[in-house]
This record gives structure tokens, C-alpha cells and sequence, in this order.
């Protein structure tokens, strides 16, 4: 049996201008390996580890101008490699497809999805009609769960899960013998995400399509890959059959990367490892009791918040959306509680609402005894509120200014909220940096300069500036690679613990909630379903939907 992917000594290299400067930057570095016939292959690294370049050098992605590729990568044994853009045409879709990481922005606005997948079908099918190809399309779209209902539906009106289904139709609507998976469930909610899965392997189980999976999730591939591949900074480090290399990795940085993650087994608060901590130091070796007693410090009572639906061309304003439903919670002084659910489950509108930067329809909400329920309208109840209540952003690239130095970016709020002169405020944003990692020579920089790991820490150290009482933290480490997260989580556990502050921790994500957070409150449709201890949420799960959550994460 011959390979469908043959790729040896495979180097990609990029020209034009970085940080304002022409150079030429080597993404892939003498990369070579196999894919045989029905195998799952998975290629793992983080962000700018090459992996995603070598996926679309098999499809002949890259602009031929500025990507200068030697080496070999054959599919079914034609050579990529400066394959006239004719073959290269022949090649997409039939004999190898890529699902991308981001759906909605792969699939075009303007075109019903039904039209989207016939197209596909009849490029490679020039003898078929408009109608077969319709019709294989709405087989393909029935095969992948959506309704042939839905195949005039644009891709606007599809969820995540459902426009990455769609992605999958596409891939496989002429059964080619590579798909590149890249990146294909990142976005994507962890009930979602194993739908997805779920769904590529029952599609590609018992043929012989075999697929290229990348990602950064070391736990996808565990569940999922037959081999696994690891790549840093372009090169090719350690390859074998995934359960080897889970159990028995030769290389630090493999090992980093399996142990980066939290899983629901990892000991809660314990010190993750990192690419350059691989084993970390003992000082944090158990969990950390949580807070007993502790007075309160935010109160969320019976709030609500709806927002307006558009109003139509012809007839009345439908009624308002209701994002967030009868939720209460609390916050002692020092806990950390974990607000868990699905996108469009009403987190963030909720960490919105305690930041005082959305107003609720209904209920009350109090800070350290004090009704704050009118900040988000109140100018100046927002600025008091804000010297107590800072935020953490999820994405760490769009919540800097990227025209502000880092120094000028910790300083902002010691401008707002002290009076604290100029050089004091330098002295105190280069104590900043260094305590969340940074090298304070490092505060005439701008954000570009930086890593994402970097820029949340960025972000972390401008919420400490004025040392509020809570931080509210709104998915900070979902946009991250794993030993970046796990950074980041081990800052946040340090910061917490030196200066007793209280966090409120939105996230998805139900093994990074277990680990990080004292207490857990679980949202459903805009409604909290559970709430309790780490381990009466864990270990002794009341709600149904906190159970499937669970078995999705397993």
C-alpha cells in the first residue's frame, strides 16, 4: 500500500516585509514524513511552529510570489511542488481537501450553502448537471446532519458547529484521499467540538481517506490520531504512534505540551508545565483550599438582561432577546468562582454587567455593599467602580492599542485613578511587568512586538496597575496555545494567591475551571442550572446539561 501523502525534506520559506523590514522568515525546515491509506495523522505544535504551513503546501495555498518551497510533497503521487496552478486545480477538492479552522470566513456570505457544495462537486464533475449536483450536495449535507430544509440557508444563519459541518461537506463531497483538517474545532465549544469530531471520523471510518490533522489540542489528537507528529519552529521534532509518545516522549517539549493542558484528572491549582518549565518546581503540589467564610464582595441578584431585536422592514419589532435570565451569584472576598457554559450561554454578558460596562434590564447588583447596577449609564460610577473591578480580556491581540506603548498602556489606569507623577508611574509600571514575567526594559515596546502569551500578560499587568479588589477575567487563555495558557494560568494562581484577590473567571472550557477556580456556577440559555463547589460540580453533577458537559470533556 503506497502513501496518499509523501512529504520529504519539504522547507517553506517567506519573503517581503516583517516589522517594517524585507527579510525572508523559514517557516518549514527540511520537514519529511508519510500518510497512508484510512490513517488519522495527527500534526501538533503551537502557533508558528510551521504545522499550518505545511498543510497548505499540500494544496497549493501559498501566494507562489512571496512563499519560496523546496523539497518534495506528493499527493497519490502527483508532485505539488511547483505543480502548474492547472494540476494544483485538479488536485483541491478531488484528490485532497481542507477543512479550515475558521468556517465563516472560508465560506462565501453571499451563497446559499446548498450552491456552495454542488460547486465543489461539479469542478471536479464537469459532466454532471446543475440538478445532480444539487442533488448530491443535499445528500452530502443530510450525511453531515444538516436538513435539506436548510441548503438555501447562508452561512450567517448557521451556529459554529453547524457552518464547520458544512466545511466537512465540502471536503468530502468527492471523496478525496487526503483531507487537511486544519485547526478544525478551536472555536468551537466542547459539546460542539466533539460533535465535530465525532462526525469527521464517521464520515472517513471504513475508506480509505486518510487525514491530516493539525492542531495546537494535544487531547484531540489523543482521542483521535493513529500517529502523531510535533513540530517547533518549523521542524519536525518527534513523530510515532500517539499512544507512545503520550506515554513515553522522548523530547522536553513533547512532554511540555502533554502535561501544559488541564484535564479533569490534573490535581486542581497545582503548577502546570511549560515549554520553558517542563517540570516545574515544587511549591505548588496540591490544591488550594478555598476560601471559607469570607465576607462578601459581589452580589448578582435576580438579573436580567434582554437585548433589542432588529427591527423588520414590514410589521411590528419582535419581541427582545433575553440574554441573560433570573442569574445570582456571589463572590466572597479572595474566591475564585468559575462562571462555565457554551457560546451564546450568557457568561460574558454577565461578567459585562459585574464590570459595569453592560446595564441590566432587571435585578440588582452590589460591590462591597454598593448597588452598581446603574455603572454602565453612570459616568461616574463607572470610573469609581473601575478602580475595584478590572478587566482581562479574552483576545489578547484586539485589547491593546497598538498605538500605545506597553508602558503607556500599564500606565493608564495609575493616570486615571492616581496621582502618582511621571516617573513614579514609570517605576511602578516596571514593577508591574516583572511580576507577571516581563522584562521592564521591555516598556517602550508596542503590543506587535509581542507574543500572544506576551500580550495577556500585558493585559494581566494593566489590571493590576491601580491593585483592585476583583478581576474579572472573560475567557483569558481560550485565544492561547497550550503551554501559553498554562503560563498565564500559573501567573494568574501566583498573582492571586501574593495579593488575595477575588477573580471571576468566565470560560468554556471545564477542565482550565477546575483547575484555576475555588467555586463554579454552570450557564444554560441565559440561566445559571448548577452552581456549588469545584467538587460538588464535578464529582456529584445535578443538572443534566452539567453531565453532558462533563462527558464531553472526558
Amino acid at each position: 500500500m503506497n502513501p496518499v501523502l509523501e512529504v520529504s525534506d519539504l522547507s517553506v520559506a517567506f519573503t517581503g516585509s516583517f516589522t517594517g523590514r524585507e527579510g525572508r522568515v523559514v517557516a518549514v525546515d527540511r520537514v519529511s514524513f508519510d500518510l497512508m491509506p484510512g490513517q488519522v495523522l495527527g500534526l501538533v505544535g503551537e502557533s508558528g511552529s510551521g504545522k499550518s504551513t505545511v498543510g497548505l503546501a499540500a494544496l497549493g495555498l501559498h501566494d507562489p510570489v512571496r512563499t519560496e518551497i523546496t523539497g518534495s510533497l506528493r499527493v497519490c503521487g502527483t508532485e505539488v511542488v511547483g505543480a502548474p496552478e492547472a494540476r494544483l486545480r485538479g488536485l483541491r477538492g478531488g484528490r485532497v481537501a481542507m477543512v479550515f479552522q475558521d468556517a465563516l470566513a472560508a465560506l462565501s456570505p453571499f451563497h446559499p450553502v446548498g450552491e456552495q457544495v454542488a460547486e465543489a462537486y461539479r469542478l471536479h464533475h464537469p459532466k454532471a448537471s446543475r440538478a445532480e449536483a444539487r442533488e448530491r450536495a443535499a445528500a452530502m449535507l443530510e450525511r453531515v446532519g444538516i436538513p435539506a430544509a436548510r441548503v438555501r440557508d447562508h452561512p450567517h444563519q448557521f451556529s459554529g458547529g453547524m457552518r464547520q459541518r458544512v466545511m466537512i461537506a465540502i471536503a468530502l463531497v468527492n471523496e478525496p484521499a487526503v483531507v487537511v483538517a486544519d485547526e478544525p474545532t478551536t472555536a468551537l465549544d466542547v459539546r460542539v467540538q466533539r460533535q465535530v469530531l465525532d462526525l469527521l471520523g464517521e464520515l472517513v471510518h471504513g475508506s480509505d481517506t486518510a487525514v491530516l490533522l493539525v492542531t495546537h489540542d494535544v487531547g484531540v489528537v489523543a482521542e483521535r490520531a493513529d500517529r502523531m507528529l510535533v513540530m517547533r519552529g518549523g521542524r519536525l521534532l518527534e513523530e510515532g504512534p500517539t499512544a507512545k509518545l503520550l506515554t513515553d516522549a522522548e523530547h522536553p517539549y513533547t512532554r511540555a505540551l502533554i502535561g501544559a493542558a488541564p484535564t479533569l484528572d490534573t490535581v486542581p491549582g497545582t503548577r502546570l508545565p511549560t515549554v520553558d518549565e517542563p517540570t516545574p518546581e515544587p511549591g505548588r503540589t496540591a490544591a488550594r483550599p478555598a476560601p471559607q467564610g469570607g465576607a462578601a464582595l459581589a452580589d448578582i441578584t435576580g438579573l436580567r438582561v434582554e437585548f433589542p431585536s432588529p427591527r423588520p422592514l414590514f410589521g411590528r419589532r419582535p419581541e427582545p432577546r433575553v440574554a441573560v435570565r433570573d442569574v445570582t451569584l456571589h463572590i466572597a472576598e479572595g474566591e475564585t468562582l468559575g462562571l462555565v457554559g457554551e457560546s451564546g450561554s450568557g457568561k460574558s454578558t454577565t461578567a459585562r454587567v459585574l464590570a459595569g460596562l453592560q446595564r441590566p434590564t432587571a435585578g440588582t447588583v452590589r460591590f462591597a455593599g454598593r448597588d452598581i447596577s446603574a455603572a454602565a449609564t453612570d459616568t461616574a460610577l463607572r470610573r469609581e467602580l473601575s478602580r475595584d473591578v478590572q478587566l482581562v480580556f479574552q483576545d489578547p491581540y484586539a485589547s491593546l492599542n497598538p498605538r500605545r506603548t506597553v508602558e503607556q498602556i500599564v500606565n493608564t489606569p495609575l493616570t486615571v485613578h492616581t496621582s502618582l507623577d511621571a516617573s513614579e508611574r514609570r517605576e511602578r509600571a516596571a514593577e508591574l511587568l516583572t511580576q507577571v514575567g516581563l522584562d521592564p526594559g521591555q516598556l517602550p515596546r508596542y503590543p506587535h512586538e509581542f507574543s500572544g502569551g506576551q500580550r495577556q500578560r500585558i493585559g494581566i499587568a494593566r489590571a493590576l496597575a491601580v491593585r483592585p479588589k476583583l478581576i474579572v477575567a472573560d475567557e483569558p487563555v481560550s485565544a492561547l496555545d497550550v503551554s501559553v495558557q498554562a503560563q498565564v494560568l500559573n501567573l494568574l494562581m501566583d498573582l492571586r494567591d501574593e495579593f488575595g484577590l477575588s477573580l471571576l473567571f468566565v470560560s468554556h472550557d471545564l477542565a482550565v475551571v477546575r483547575h484555576f477556580c475555588d467555586r463554579i456556577a454552570v450557564m444554560h440559555h441565559g440561566a445559571i442550572v448548577e452552581s456549588g463547589t469545584r467538587d460538588e460540580v464535578f464529582e456529584r453533577p445535578r443538572a443534566q446539561y452539567t453531565r453532558e458537559l462533563l462527558a464531553a470533556s472526558v
